[in-house]
């Protein structure tokens, strides 16, 4: 499509800025972007299990899930920025050809380190994507009411892709195998890459001087929070050793340097001016608060239903999916109240208080508990993060400036996944550690080479491992795996209950968002 001139289409198409009829051809290739992004986010946590009971390399299961994020935070703001100044549209279809590159590479890793890889890669793509993607709605509708209303199409696109995602990718797991939950990305890929091309038009806001990026910026922000990771993984193994203080060390010193470089450069990969408005870093913080619970949720419920459980792939996914389907169904029902509020932020609280009781029902369910109790507890978390998620970023969008649309929704979007990163970290640290004390202690009385043998919780979900242990164990075999399927479960809750830390963390933040008042003349 030509590109388009805001200021000047903008008065033809009231709160619009292209026709209804381009509108919708324009949101369906966003809604394909969006589906791409979480078909991927949902399938692969299912799969997870599997992959690693195939692959080997258990001491790697969160690093599927925080490569991704590493490299997309960075790409995040990288892109949002160059949108700003050059129009979303062409980063978005480089992106969607990445993406799709990038999960076939996913699907032909035949380890978990090529695995892990392949994800890096991946996340450079997402980041892309999201960084412009997302982007593009306040370019095509700048009237907040109007803007709302058509985002109910992302909403809805989002919420198909998260509802058939768990379940899809237990299938695909269970009866093609795990590369298949990669290879689903070809088609929805190829749809985007059509709607994209074909109608979304490439909107600038036109900008006299020339931008220059700040690549010093984007590295200082990788060490930094790569030495976090790092940091969260190892510290179980090596304690307070020098190497653990290096890291921290590293991890300061980058921040630091970061925050000196973005206060001097011209243009800034993070405008701290987004950190110094009590308003705008309160939204930010949050976003990251939210990012860390949902992962979490995300990436550890499918190892507690298969490994603690001992369910099917299929079936987790089934129970996982009210989860993310409640995501969209709070996202529509807070759409159509959020305007109607003259407190918009307590739509946040309300988010909050279900998150509160979804992660307490997370943390003392059973095994012996019916599976509608899972059931229950998913549908509850998913609504809550319905009814935070878009807020954050439609509050964001009233606050700051026009010029600053675009890194201000990227930023959040890059928040969401360092609080996901960590989330992933810090709940699968505690999940090795606790799980590896548990099997030491209870298990002590058994020849070494059992324990080690279940040390590694990857036997759960491998059934040729499992057939190999028992042959070593003898009648007693199915008595210690279902010892060490307690062990994980417990470890598993445990590490979940992290997530209430974070809920309680952003109850406090929540205080500081300042009030939003949305225009009330209706706009067409």
């Amino acid at each position: 499509m030509e590109m388009v001139n805001v200021s000047e289409t903008a008065q033809k198409t009231p709160g619009r800025v292209l026709s209804v009829t381009e509108s919708i051809l324009a949101m369906m290739g966003l809604c394909f972007v969006v589906m791409l992004v979480a078909i991927d986010q949902t399938v692969v946590g299912t799969a997870l299990p599997t992959i690693v009971s195939e692959l080997h390399g258990f001491e790697l299961y969160a690093w599927v899930a925080t490569a991704y994020l590493l490299t997309s935070v960075i790409t995040v703001p990288i892109f949002g920025r160059l949108g700003d100044f050059y129009g979303r549209r062409r980063f978005v279809l480089v992106s969607i050809v990445l993406f799709t590159l990038a999960s076939v590479l996913c699907g032909m890793a035949q380890s978990m380190l090529q695995l892990v890889l392949a994800r890096a890669l991946q996340g450079i793509a997402g980041g892309m994507l999201v960084g412009t993607a997302f982007a593009c709605v306040p370019d095509l509708f700048p009237d907040p009411r109007v803007r709302l209303r058509w985002q109910v199409m992302l909403s809805a696109s989002f919420g198909i892709a998260n509802g058939i995602g768990p379940f899809l990718g237990g299938i695909l797991t269970e009866h093609y195998g795990w590369r298949s939950v990669f290879y689903v990305n070809l088609p929805v890929g190829l749809l985007s890459l059509y709607f994209v091309y074909r109608y979304l038009p490439q909107i600038r806001h036109f900008r006299q001087t020339q931008v220059r990026m700040d690549y010093l910026g984007a590295f200082l922000l990788m060490v930094g929070l790569a030495c976090i990771q790092l940091l969260v993984e190892l510290l179980p193994q090596y304690g307070g050793s020098y190497l653990m203080v290096l890291l921290g060390l590293c991890s300061v010193a980058a921040f630091v340097l970061l925050v000196t470089w973005e206060r001097r450069v011209a243009e800034p990969l993070l405008p701290l001016v987004l950190f110094s408005s009590p308003a705008q870093f309160s939204l930010l913080v949050l976003s990251a608060g939210l990012g860390f619970i949902l992962f979490g949720l995300l990436f550890y419920a499918p190892l507690l239903l298969q490994g603690g459980y001992g369910l099917r792939p299929q079936t987790a996914g089934l129970l996982i999916t009210p989860l993310v389907v409640f995501i969209t169904v709070g996202s529509i029902i807070n759409g159509r109240t959020i305007t109607r509020l003259r407190r918009p932020t307590l739509m946040l609280y309300l988010g909050l208080v279900l998150l509160t009781i979804a992660c307490l029902g997370m943390v003392f369910i059973k095994k012996t508990d019916p599976h509608w109790h899972f059931v229950i507890y998913a549908t509850i978390a998913g609504t809550g993060v319905g009814c935070i998620m878009p807020n954050l970023t439609v509050f964001a969008q009233e606050i700051v400036e026009r010029s600053m649309l675009g890194i201000a929704t990227a930023m959040l979007q890059s928040m969401r996944m360092v609080g996901g990163m960590l989330g992933t970290a810090v709940v699968g640290t505690l999940i090795n550690y606790q799980y590896g004390e548990a099997i030491r202690t209870q298990l002590a009385a058994l020849p070494t080479s059992l324990v080690n043998s279940l040390q590694d919780p990857q036997v759960l979900m491998s059934a040729s491992q499992q057939t190999q242990f028992l042959e070593q164990a003898g009648q007693e075999g199915l008595v210690y795996l279902g010892l060490a399927r307690d062990a994980l479960a417990h470890a598993v809750n445990m590490g979940m209950a992290v997530t209430l830390l974070l809920i309680v963390w952003c109850f406090y933040w929540v205080r500081k968002v300042p009030p939003i008042r949305f225009n009330r003349q209706e706009q067409s």
